[in-house]
């Protein structure tokens, strides 16, 4: 920002401030007062005693950006093609495209990050302050933001924006990506209109939450979903929806509204599917309650593989108590999941799906049993030649998997 721009923003702060008004709620007056702003600098500049601006138009565009949008910033939420942009140090701002990560020219002051997560926070009621150094909000436009501060990071404001975007909104979308072939997406949408429960898993940015979402969307229209998450991701657009979001404690330390709590909640809603958006903690115990009790769901998790995705699905719920083991927990997990779809997100920033695995409920060793059903040896998900054991829930729904799984699309 030059030294004009800087100093005509200044002067409509300083108007905003004295005239007592709210440019955020009011698109018409910011341009009016920036307007204002900027003819007056130029009539003055024509004097010689300031400098001239190049273009008032560009101008006018950086001042808006910085008193209702977020400054610098700005142009990057704006470019539908940056899909996350985050702050190493104020002079470190990098995005992404397509997977992949640059380095931005953007250069900022440490008084600007604070300056800009503060009016980032502003809508959505949460702090970030020495006594609670971690925030993870959405911004309005359902971005997500992620600030972590010192003396937790080493000098200097941590900030992660995960941009929201037009969610893909099916699975044919994913077929049209790449990410998908046509077989396997028929596979899956006969999985979520038999009630299957389903685990996404994958890594950070590998694509868990839009292939939640299209698999949500081959649910059937009259299905009343519940969704729990630690900040709102998933976008849906069934009409029978609830979404829900946990809450930070309030300064006294009181208030905080946990996964947990959020579940148990959840199934007093009269749900007919649930669905979190991703398991971290002990929460995955009341899931897994939960899709044992024959309630259909989702959820996504972080791992390497279908089946490490299975084997951490395992190990979480231990965090729950001591008197949770693994002998209980185990069976309870080959008996509630009956579908995982891996994701991965590869070195070119390409997301695709590399597996679909089914586990067959049975344990053997400790280790779950399970059959890969497609796999990607050649770079393209492709059948094994195996099928679901778990044949009760399609039956049930008068539905034969091998109509698809021994190539047709049926």
């Amino acid at each position: 920002m030059s030294q004009a721009v800087t100093l005509i923003t200044e002067q409509v702060r300083e108007r905003v401030r004295r005239d007592g008004v709210d440019l955020g709620r009011d698109r018409s007056l910011t341009d009016r007062y920036v307007r204002d702003a900027v003819r007056s600098y130029s009539e003055r500049a024509l004097s010689g005693s300031l400098p001239m601006l190049a273009d008032e138009n560009q101008a006018a565009r950086e001042i808006v950006a910085s008193i209702t949008g977020f400054g610098a910033l700005q142009p990057y939420f704006d470019d539908v093609e940056v899909e996350e942009i985050w702050i190493n140090r104020p002079d470190r701002v990098f995005i992404a495209r397509n997977g992949v990560s640059e380095l931005t020219r953007v250069e900022l002051t440490d008084s600007e990050v604070r300056d800009l997560v503060e009016r980032m926070l502003q809508s959505s009621g949460r702090r970030v302050d020495l006594s609670s150094p971690f925030v993870d909000a959405s911004l309005p436009d359902g971005s997500r933001l992620h600030v972590v501060i010192p003396d937790v990071t080493q000098k200097s404001w941590s900030v992660n924006i995960r941009k929201f975007a037009a969610r893909i909104r099916d699975l044919q979308r994913l077929v049209a990506l790449g990410s998908l072939t046509q077989q396997s997406a028929e596979f899956l949408r006969m999985c979520v209109l038999a009630g299957q429960n389903i685990l996404v898993s994958g890594a950070t940015q590998s694509g868990k939450t839009t292939m939640l979402n299209a698999l949500l969307s081959a649910a059937r229209p009259g299905e009343r979903i519940i969704t729990v998450e630690e900040t709102f991701e998933l976008d849906l657009t069934a009409r029978d929806t609830v979404a829900m979001q946990c809450r930070q404690p309030s300064l006294e330390g009181t208030g905080e509204i946990t996964l947990r709590r959020l579940i148990k909640e959840a199934l007093r809603m009269r749900p007919d599917r649930l669905v979190v958006g991703e398991v971290r903690e002990a929460e995955s115990l009341d899931l897994l309650i939960a899709l044992n009790s024959g309630l259909p769901g989702m959820c996504s998790i972080h791992a390497n593989g279908a089946r490490d995705a299975l084997a951490k699905l395992c190990t979480l719920p231990l965090l729950a108590g001591r008197n949770i083991d693994a002998a209980f927990v185990v069976p309870t997990v080959a008996a509630s999941i009956d579908i995982v779809v891996h994701c991965e997100l590869a070195r070119g920033g390409r997301r695709r799906v590399t597996e679909i695995v089914a586990p067959s409920g049975q344990v053997s060793a400790g280790v779950i049993e399970a059959s890969t059903i497609f796999a990607s040896p050649r770079g393209a998900l492709e059948p094994t030649g195996s099928y679901p054991t778990k044949a009760a829930k399609f039956r049930a729904a008068g539905f034969d998997p091998s109509t698809i799984l021994a190539g047709g699309l049926g």
